[in-house]
């Protein structure tokens, strides 16, 4: 026996069975990922593939039985996948695994829109922890809905198709830029400037109108989607990198995308529970919303709907939903940071996660001295690796960098206050909450074999 550890390299240990396997399961997770920008995008996404597994719409006042799949789409930003098993739910609980599936990106503020000097913008409020000059100068994509008057809903997706517009957030030339450049890297663009042009072509009438560009452009609106201007107060709508995930590497081994935070979790999730059909366990797959900003509202980890569905399941077999809970098991799926050579300072080498070695557990997340964190028990966290062990996942643990530099939470801690056992289990992620993340094919199928193995 050997009494050291060592991390292991999914690619090293692969053979080229495996190896094809990594390659091919990442081109379904690109497609995934193209197809999901949003959480809307991405309910929409999950909806239709369980449609095609045979899952069917899930209700509150239904009794459940062994063999069923359901899925239920949480005000379409919500989503949870249910497979009822054969076992003793009162004995064993449910098996939880839950990621989010929102991202950091640019929302429109209520008043979104104005014109000056000759051009129409919308003003953004930026979601989720970004660096605004990350999104200066990018092609950008507008996602989202508008409520017409009479309830009338419509679904805007812009700058995806190789023949849309995209939308631009300008960037001061070098050339003038002494002041910018005299300021700290956070302050040199605020977050009231990240303003996207959106027309400059002024209408042509019989009479001048004061602010022509603007007017053109809410015909367009007006046009192609019945909306006025006021419609944008009943709106959702975003800005996003509007490119599409890529291999990166003349090896193509690692994928550059937005949004793998945490998509990069909430695919090989579900991509386990389908694939566990014969398993005897109740599973419950969970795409979680409002993450980035804190887990609150109707569509979070925070809101009740978890309770109201395994209250749901418990009822079905006449269980009480208190000892389900506190018999269940859960995976937070969730990204951790992948340790970056060019920035080691911000990290400490021997409890980091590495590209290409495999599933990341992270026992504890927070700050400082482990604020604001689930931190799982010894007991979980090692029946949790005997089971990674017998089912040849290579996984590995750490944190999410050196201790006093920054931090950062999970909705780990959300599923534990319901007095589940939970851990943090993910994928190491480079470029963190930029508009393109860099991540390993070999990582997001290393999650999946764990997630599998979880399930099964």
């Amino acid at each position: 026996m050997d009494f050291n550890y060592e991390r292991k390299n999914v690619y090293k240990e692969a053979d080229g069975k495996e190896l094809e396997a990594i390659y091919d399961y990442a081109e379904g997770y690109k497609k995934f990922l193209n197809a999901s920008k949003t959480e809307r995008d991405a309910a929409k996404t999950a909806e239709k593939m369980a449609l095609e597994r045979g899952y069917t719409p899930f209700s509150f006042d239904e009794k459940l039985k062994a063999g069923d799949k359901r899925y239920f789409i949480n005000r379409n930003k919500n989503v949870f996948l249910i497979k009822v098993g054969t076992e003793d739910i009162a004995e064993n609980g449910v098996r939880i695994m839950v990621a989010h599936v929102d991202s950091p990106r640019l929302d429109l503020k209520p008043n979104p829109m104005y014109e000056d000097s000759g051009l129409c913008y919308f003003k953004t409020h930026y979601y989720g922890g970004i660096k605004k000059y990350q999104w200066t100068a990018l092609p950008l994509a507008l996602h989202g809905v508008v409520m017409l008057r009479g309830g009338e809903r419509v679904e805007v997706c812009v700058g995806e198709d190789e023949d849309d517009p995209v939308f631009y957030i300008t960037d001061i030339l070098p050339h003038l830029a002494s002041e910018q450049a005299s300021k700290p890297v956070s302050k040199a663009v605020s977050g009231e400037s990240l303003n996207a042009v959106i027309g400059g072509l002024p209408s042509v009438g019989e009479e001048e109108e004061k602010e022509a560009v603007k007017a053109a452009v809410l015909r367009l609106l007006n046009k192609k989607y019945n909306m006025t201007e006021v419609d944008l107060q009943c709106s959702e709508l975003c800005f996003v990198p509007a490119g599409k995930a890529r291999d990166v590497g003349f090896d193509a081994s690692l994928i550059s995308a937005y949004g793998h935070d945490d998509k990069v979790c909430a695919y090989p999730e579900m991509c386990a529970l389908f694939d566990s059909e014969q398993s005897p366990h109740t599973i419950i797959a969970i795409f979680s919303d409002k993450e980035e900003v804190g887990s609150d509202g109707a569509t979070g980890a925070q809101s009740r709907v978890i309770c109201d569905v395994i209250d749901t399941i418990s009822a079905s077999f006449g269980v009480n939903p208190v000892v389900v809970r506190y018999n269940s098991k859960c995976i937070s799926a969730d990204v951790t940071a992948g340790f970056d050579p060019e920035y080691a300072s911000a990290y400490e080498k021997r409890n980091s996660c590495y590209i290409h070695c495999g599933a990341a557990v992270s026992k504890y997340t927070g700050s400082r001295g482990k604020s604001g964190t689930n931190d799982a028990g010894a007991e979980f966290t090692g029946w949790l690796r005997d089971v990674f062990e017998e089912n040849g996942v290579i996984w590995q643990m750490g944190e999410l960098g050196a201790i006093d530099v920054g931090g950062g939470g999970t909705v780990a801690k959300y599923f534990a206050n319901l007095g589940v056992d939970t851990i943090d289990v993910g994928v190491p992620v480079l470029s963190m909450h930029a508009p393109y993340e860099l991540i390993s094919k070999a990582d997001v199928y290393a999650l999946y074999k764990a997630c599998l193995a979880f399930c099964k």
